[in-house]
């Protein structure tokens, strides 16, 4: 029994899981792992799509020989140049010296300037295509998701693309590789939260360019089949993957609930926190998300500021400005324009307050008009001088509603 999967007939995946990575790209925790995805198409002539992590090229190797034997591999189509999915390139090069590469303009530089490779390859450009015989393969930019030489590749025999990056997950593959077999994709799946999380983390800033991929990618015709570079093959819920696509890119919220972030150094400010999700939940909010920012990884908030249509953020004044986690979340979400939420904000100081004007004004700065005033507790937190939160709490619950 061959352990390569076949996605479609001649069409197999040839990636690998890690399941020992702690951190993707150095910054983002994985606790359940991820998978690199590259895809060989077996044809008169035989192309591969995508290499993998440098520790798994091996693996990648064995699974094209378990497919091909000692045929030679003709091609190499590269539509993403990060290191986790071309960081084999010299590996199949060196095993196949007459393969050629295949990519853009912008690729073949980043293939010579990351791996010397400056011979043996093929430009194409926007909707150019490439015959290996039954199949025809089409290529089309969409720079920017996430990276300027992003590119698919489109297989119209199969309504099949390989689509790089986007519509891409974190989480390793658990025996199946297709959405079916993993029952992936739908609300209750894993995946589903580790895709928002993906994109929110990875992909976040940049909507336009989404925006205009996937118009891009209605012209090609019906998809039965996606194949990104992380994650499952989506089949049957590729249609509710690209809805998911389609709102975040849009920066639609997905559901209606509220993200609580806050930082605290003695408990003050978290007491605040608590008191106001217990005022949220009288009233009637089933959908609370609460991070103590010194302790939930900010890719984790970030995917529940994406899900959630309400943010409320909350610091003690330190050295006159925001606590550093918070500055820090504040940060990211500047960095990836997100044109509306529900806004509120509490804080907490001993001296001289500065964390709720800091907060505040990064409001302006979003375009966010916050739903009420902010509340701000003086020293130490009691029921009596938080009696504020419960009127945030009905400006809250009034906007989310709304």
């Amino acid at each position: 029994m061959k352990r390569v999967t076949e996605i479609a007939p001649g069409i197999h995946y040839v990636g690998a899981n890690d399941r020992t990575k702690h951190r993707f790209e150095g910054l983002w925790p994985l606790p359940n792992g991820v998978s690199y995805n590259a895809y060989l198409i077996e044809d008169e002539k035989i192309a591969l799509v995508d290499t993998i992590d440098a520790a798994f090229t091996e693996r990648l190797l064995g699974s094209i020989r378990e497919v091909i034997g000692d045929r030679p591999v003709d091609y190499l189509i590269i539509n993403h140049m990060e290191p986790d999915h071309s960081a084999s390139i010299d590996a199949v090069r060196r095993r196949w010296p007459g393969i050629t590469i295949v990519g853009n303009t912008k690729t073949l530089q980043m293939v010579e300037g990351f791996y010397g490779i400056g011979a043996g390859t093929l430009k194409v450009g926007d909707g150019d295509t490439l015959s290996l015989g039954r199949r025809t393969l089409s290529f089309h930019l969409i720079p920017m998701v996430h990276w300027p030489e992003t590119m698919v590749t489109h297989c119209a025999r199969e309504g099949l693309l390989f689509s790089g990056d986007a519509f891409g997950s974190f989480g390793a593959l658990d025996g199946g590789v297709t959405d079916v077999r993993l029952d992936a994709g739908r609300d209750t799946s894993p995946f589903r939260d580790e895709m928002v999380r993906y994109y929110s983390n990875i992909v976040g800033k940049y909507g336009g360019p989404v925006q205009r991929a996937i118009e891009k990618l209605a012209s090609l015709g019906p998809l039965r089949t996606v194949c990104p570079t992380h994650g499952p093959v989506w089949t049957r819920e590729f249609p509710r993957v690209l809805d998911l696509y389609d709102r975040m890119s849009r920066y639609e919220p997905l559901e209606k609930g509220v993200v609580i972030a806050y930082a605290s150094m003695y408990g003050n400010t978290e007491q605040s926190a608590e008191r106001l999700a217990r005022e949220l939940v009288a009233r009637g909010v089933k959908r609370i998300a609460m991070h103590n920012l010194t302790s939930s990884h900010v890719s984790f908030v970030l995917r529940d500021i994406f899900k959630y249509n309400a943010l409320v953020i909350g610091s003690p004044t330190y050295n006159m400005g925001l606590f550093p986690e918070v500055r820090s979340l504040v940060d990211d979400l500047e960095l990836r324009c997100i044109p509306s939420r529900v806004f509120a904000c509490f804080g907490g100081f001993t001296w001289a307050g500065a964390a709720v004007k800091k907060l505040t004004e990064f409001a302006g700065r979003m375009g966010w008009e916050p739903v009420a005033p902010p509340v701000e507790v003086k020293q130490g937190f009691t029921p009596e001088k938080s009696d504020g939160l419960a009127l945030l709490a009905d400006a809250i619950v009034e906007a989310v509603i709304a």
